[in-house]
């Protein structure tokens, strides 16, 4: 059983109102205020291959309107799970972040209707201004914008879900041509490129066709958007559409299609760690979801978690120094029973809430020795744990164990020989009732915990699993 432990602390001190109250809209559903600062997401951009291209770099947009999960999710993935081995690519996954959170086209209206003239008094001036900037450094020559679209564009009427005024399922240009410039001839690689992945559909229904738009023909909403406004730069830029009609995983699977064949046309090089099939799609969006905290002390592993993680020591700071296995997942504070917790977002959806139990910490110790299915093993703090039947923990000289679901009747349960059975499920950190948390105190405060999971497979510490890439600010180098 868990050791005693306090009641959450309230809310000890205020944050910064203005974004506090901000954050606490957006996560309970309520509508911000006009003139309210938006909560401190901001949009990422992650550089895969060369460090220093010249030229030809593939710049690649996720979630500029937040309600259209396959292209921020295809975006995700080429951060997570390709490797570029010529060539670079450029990858802004969450490009409208606070509006991916909100499940929203768009918290202070559509995004992509802001690249020809905004207000410096919009709350999105500044984003929009950095994409514009990043849009326009020399060194990129090709621009995709993924989004999900409605029903399936055809160039002819078909039925009220298949006619030229939808948006699914195409490649939409904005004019043949960009003549003199890198991928310039935007009609002729947009038809391959739905040759390409016509060749792979899972339906004959879902066939992709190529949609141009004319807009400098007069087409005065498509003149306001990102691609436009890149190809006004001098830049070959295509809009990617996938049909709102499928699953998210569907819809990321012929996001991949697409952009990967415009990858081969710019001569870029690439593998992937996942079969380009719907359920390798699936799979790698679910998978290795992982959250750390404390400098990697505290890892915990979303792929099956409980609704809540109640007590988790941290730090008061420790929150707002959270790093994550995605670019589209967000630790944000938010206020339940007037205790400050904490919500896990990915993408369009909360993960999970951490219910804190708030600790000074103690960094003095790095892990703990730890006998698994009778082998001793140093276990850093972090760490995920594989045990098939029991596993110990050495005692160490000032420190005291406590493991989560157990009940000893003791203050420190190192020493003591430890199988799933002793475990109450309630208190596991996955719905299946195998991961649970092993913490570390030196007196009261907290030094790191380390997970338990029970089942078969190698019992030694699972290599990296609990050591999470740095993210220092909103453009990383995470990829190279």
């Amino acid at each position: 059983m868990q050791a005693k432990r306090p009641g959450l602390a309230r809310v000890a001190r205020i944050f910064c109102r203005l974004c506090a109250l901000i954050a606490l809209c957006c996560l309970c559903g309520m509508p911000a205020r006009a003139g309210d600062s938006d909560f401190a997401l901001d949009f990422t951009v992650m550089r895969l291959g060369q460090h220093r291209p010249s030229r030809g770099v593939v710049l690649v947009v996720g979630g500029i309107q937040g309600d259209e999960p396959g292209g921020f999710s295809a975006a995700s993935l080429l951060t997570t799970h390709y490797s570029i081995h010529r060539g670079a690519v450029w990858v802004v996954p969450n490009l409208n972040f606070p509006s991916i959170i909100r499940r929203s086209r768009g918290i202070h209206g559509d995004m992509n209707r802001k690249f020809a003239r905004l207000d410096s008094a919009d709350p999105e001036y500044d984003a929009v201004r950095r994409i514009q900037r990043l849009i326009a450094a020399p060194q990129v020559g090709l621009v995709l914008n993924l989004h999900d679209g409605s029903g399936y564009y055809r160039p002819t009427y078909e039925d009220k879900m298949r006619n030229p005024a939808r948006w699914g399922q195409s490649v939409i240009i904005d004019q043949d041509e960009v003549s003199g410039v890198f991928m310039g001839g935007l009609a002729g690689i947009a038809r391959t490129v739905t040759d390409e992945a016509n060749r792979a559909l899972i339906r004959p229904g879902h066939r992709l066709h190529v949609h141009n738009t004319r807009t400098a023909e007069g087409d005065p909403e498509m003149e306001r958007s990102l691609s436009y406004y890149a190809v006004r730069q001098g830049k070959a830029a295509f809009g990617l559409e996938a049909s709102k009609d499928f699953s998210v995983e569907v819809r990321a699977y012929y996001h991949l299609l697409m952009v990967e064949s415009f990858l081969r046309q710019a001569g870029v090089e690439f593998t992937r760690d996942f079969a380009l099939t719907p359920q390798g799609v699936r799979d790698a969006l679910r998978g290795d979801l992982e959250v750390s905290f404390v400098n990697n002390r505290v890892c915990l592993p979303l792929d099956d978690v409980r609704p809540a993680v109640n007590g988790l020591p941290l730090p008061r700071e420790g929150p707002g120094q959270a790093l994550t296995s995605r670019p589209i997942m967000a630790v944000l504070p938010c206020v339940r029973d007037g205790e400050r917790q904490f919500c896990v977002h990915y993408g369009n959806r909360m993960i999970t809430l951490i219910r804190p139990d708030w600790r000074e910490v103690d960094q003095s110790l790095a892990g703990m020795r730890v006998c698994v299915d009778g082998q001793d093993v140093a276990v850093p703090f972090g760490r995920l744990l594989e045990v098939r039947e029991n596993f110990v923990v050495h005692p160490e000289e000032g420190f005291r164990v406590n493991a989560i679901g157990f009940d000893s009747g003791r203050e420190d349960e190192s020493g003591l020989r430890l199988e799933r059975k002793n475990f109450l499920p309630e208190f596991s950190v996955d719905r299946q009732g195998r991961v649970y948390r092993v913490e570390v105190y030196r007196d009261q405060r907290f030094s790191g915990l380390f997970l338990v999971r029970f089942g078969s497979g190698a019992s030694l510490a699972s290599g990296e699993r609990g050591k999470l890439p740095d993210r220092p600010g909103p453009e990383s180098a995470l990829g190279y």
